[in-house]
């Protein structure tokens, strides 16, 4: 296949997509494109000579464009260039994996990897084990849910930390040390993010919310103005950037000043807590082996419940949308409580593990779920560990949807792959196919799967945007292997191609 990038815009020539499936399961129509709409749709044969490019599609699918509601972009556009270390079943095996790949980088360079999981690993990382197998090498691991970086001696003596005594950075200390230690001058990490956002182009993307940490609304303005831009992107604001962004009047969806109008304004980004892996996550009981009542016990509350109802009246009273994330159990019950406070729009970002009591809140205070489903099959063992006896409220999609809950997918890469077909896969199987489904009855529909990787959008509609995927299969008719893998013909967005495959 082949991936071009271009520009949406509304001078994309018109086109008429004639012989096209209209949705999973839709009739066979042909569709009119022009000025970055959809101008007619009519049933296959019947749509009146246009000009323009008549494009017979054969039958093929034609779906809303997919969103990717959960990535941090310039993360995965590193990660795809680090030390694969999702396989390391202990802290051992990971130091030998950076040992080996250590001999091959240039004098001086630091070694960075990416994806341990050491929930599960029969050992204890820390920096001696670093030490012994690449010497005075800087190198830096970063686990697969962002939360934890291990550093070895000459990395921490590059942030000033010589005198740390394990090398494991949690949470703020680690994301500041994976900022730190992975820059890149601005051109190289623009080109990365380019080529990862024309990747995902490939895939059927059409748009992401991106949680980087960092100011995303001025990287990306330098993104959109420097290189074409294959997809519609929100930028989150954190905390460092909320005054600021308040004092220029941004607000929530406002478009902002880029070729193409395809940069927005997006949510205010807070945590909660940290992580299920890192044990970190904020939950009504202790965790397994840890006494009740004793600090960190319970994992780590990042902000107390007075601070997140100010933080969220303050956002929202300026018209800006509070993201809060919110993992543990007793996280999620405390986001849910603020926003009632607060009654203002918003979203808790995972939902992961959830009160039974919670569960019809987020429909009764209006909050959306964004939720990665991916990580229901990449941490079940996690969670059979570490939430043992409660893993029928984890990851709780199908009661979510039944309560009323507007879901948003998303992957949280690279904490699993930007790919909206793997994201939807696991939220209908709830398996990657080697093992039997985690807890089956929170699988959910395809439909409903695909409404929450479109952002609503069940149906294309005369005057929607031309955000468009074409896909040689049928979702409807997919089964879990074929949707995990799905053949992606072409991506439009804003009538525009950003991916044609061969015709």
């Amino acid at each position: 296949m082949t991936t071009t990038a271009t520009t949406a815009t509304t001078t994309a020539p018109p086109v008429t997509l004639a012989r096209v499936r209209l949705g999973a399961g839709g009739p066979l129509s042909d569709v009119r494109v022009e000025k970055g709409l959809v101008t007619a749709v009519h049933p296959a044969g019947d749509a009146p000579r246009a000009p323009g490019e008549r494009l017979d599609l054969d039958g093929r699918t034609l779906l809303p464009g997919l969103w990717d509601a959960h990535v941090h972009m310039v993360q995965w556009a590193g990660v795809r260039r680090r030390l694969d270390l999702s396989g390391a079943g202990s802290a051992r095996a990971a130091a030998d994996a950076a040992g080996r790949r250590a001999v091959t980088l240039p004098p001086g360079e630091i070694l960075v990897g990416y994806g341990f999981r050491d929930g599960l690993w029969p050992d204890t990382p820390g920096k001696e084990l670093l030490d012994a197998v690449a010497g005075d090498r800087p190198v830096l691991l970063i686990s697969a849910d962002l939360h934890c970086a291990w550093l070895n001696s000459a990395a921490l003596a590059a942030l000033g930390h010589g005198d740390h005594p394990t090398g494991l950075l949690r949470e703020g200390a680690g994301m500041r040390a994976i900022a730190d230690l992975t820059a890149v001058p601005d051109e190289v990490t623009d080109r990365w993010v380019h080529e990862a956002c024309a990747a995902a182009a490939a895939r059927g993307v059409t748009g992401v919310i991106d949680f980087e940490y960092a100011d995303n609304i001025t990287d990306w303005t330098r993104r959109a103005h420097t290189a074409p831009m294959p997809l519609r992107v929100a930028a989150s604001i954190w905390l460092p950037h909320l005054d600021a962004a308040i004092e220029r009047g941004l607000r929530t969806g406002q478009v902002l000043d880029a070729p193409g109008g395809l940069l927005r304004v997006g949510p205010f980004k807070l945590l909660t807590d940290g992580s299920l892996n890192t044990r970190t996550a904020l939950c009504h009981d202790a965790y397994p082996g840890l006494e009740p009542g004793t600090p960190g016990a319970h994992g780590l509350e990042e902000v107390s419940p007075a601070d997140l109802v100010r933080l969220l009246r303050y956002a929202s009273s300026h018209g800006i949308d509070p993201a809060v994330h919110a993992i543990g159990d007793r996280a999620n019950e405390m986001a849910l409580d603020a926003f009632e406070a607060v009654r203002c729009h918003g979203r808790v970002e995972h939902g992961q593990l959830l009160a039974a009591e919670d569960i019809p809140r987020f429909a009764e205070l209006g909050v959306t779920v964004g939720v990665q489903p991916t990580h229901a099959v990449d941490d079940r063992d996690v969670a059979d560990r570490h939430w043992s006896g409660r893993t029928h409220r984890a990851y709780a999609f199908a009661d979510l949807l039944r309560a009323g809950a507007v879901l948003e997918l998303g992957s949280d890469a690279p904490v699993a792959p930007l790919d909206p077909w793997l994201t939807i896969a696991s939220a209908v199987a709830r398996t990657d196919g080697e093992r039997e489904p985690f807890h089956p009855e929170q699988r959910i529909p395809v439909a409903d799967a695909l409404a929450g990787s479109t952002r609503g959008r069940r149906l294309i509609r005369v005057g929607d945007p031309a955000d468009l995927v074409v896909t040689d299969a049928d979702p409807f008719d997919a089964d879990a292997r074929t949707l995990r893998e799905m053949p992606v013909h072409a991506t439009m967005l804003a009538g525009a191609w950003t991916h044609r495959g061969p015709s």
